[in-house]
């Protein structure tokens, strides 16, 4: 099962994906347009189909705001046909396209493929928000530029990525990402998170949250 946001200012398309996508599982979010979508929860999804053609703001410049936040596959579902358009949406970041009117099978037999892929990828990279995680190679990266942070200070920021949204004690993190035999204390997390968040302020990026009283967390 995969969350799937499609955006088309067509309701029966958004209803007619809605219907074939949820037949293998998948939970479709559907918008009329950019004013519907909540950019802050685009992480959420797996996938994301975007029309072209929408009146105010339209598919392309959609997809290169949306590609600055997320890196999961985002195709166009599109009438147009001419190489000039296919070009332009890739290179604003789209991965394929789907052309109307499309099939059953072939709407199907596509998402299904990106989201193999994607799954693949993501056993060696990790996207959340901004931040692009290399899990073998153990480096975070902000456009293309890599965050200069120590073995320790990328475990804590994976493990809070991974859990985005949730909020752990100093304690917690000191045992989920040191272990129950690590020589550390408490003060060593605070110190790692005060290094973390010096790094990542020069990217203008401040990810890990303090919640008062109780630890921190990744904003989602």
């Amino acid at each position: 099962m995969a969350r799937i946001l499609a955006v088309d200012d067509d309701m029966a398309i958004l209803e007619m994906v809605e219907v074939i996508l949820g037949k293998d599982g998948h939970f479709v979010t559907k918008a009329c347009g950019m004013h519907e979508i909540d950019m802050g929860k685009l992480n959420a999804y797996d996938l994301i189909l975007l029309d072209i053609m929408m009146p105010e703001t339209d598919g392309f410049a959609l997809c290169s705001k949306i590609r600055r936040l997320v890196d999961c596959p985002v195709l166009f579902l599109t009438a147009k046909t001419e190489e000039s358009s296919l070009v332009k949406g890739l290179a604003l970041g789209a991965d394929d396209y789907i052309c109307k009117p499309f099939g059953v099978m072939e709407l199907r037999a596509r998402i299904s493929a990106h989201l193999r892929r994607e799954r693949r990828e993501h056993s060696v990279k990790m996207a959340v928000g901004g931040v692009c995680f290399h899990l073998s190679s153990k480096q975070a990266v902000i456009d293309d530029k890599e965050i200069p942070l120590t073995r320790a200070e990328y475990e804590i920021c994976e493990f809070l990525a991974r859990n985005r949204g949730q909020v752990f004690s100093k304690e917690q993190i000191l045992e989920k990402v040191f272990g129950f035999d690590s020589e550390s204390n408490d003060s060593t997390i605070t110190t790692h998170i005060k290094n973390i968040r010096m790094k990542f302020s020069g990217f203008n990026c401040m990810p890990i949250k303090t919640v008062w009283g109780i630890g921190y967390k990744w904003e989602e």
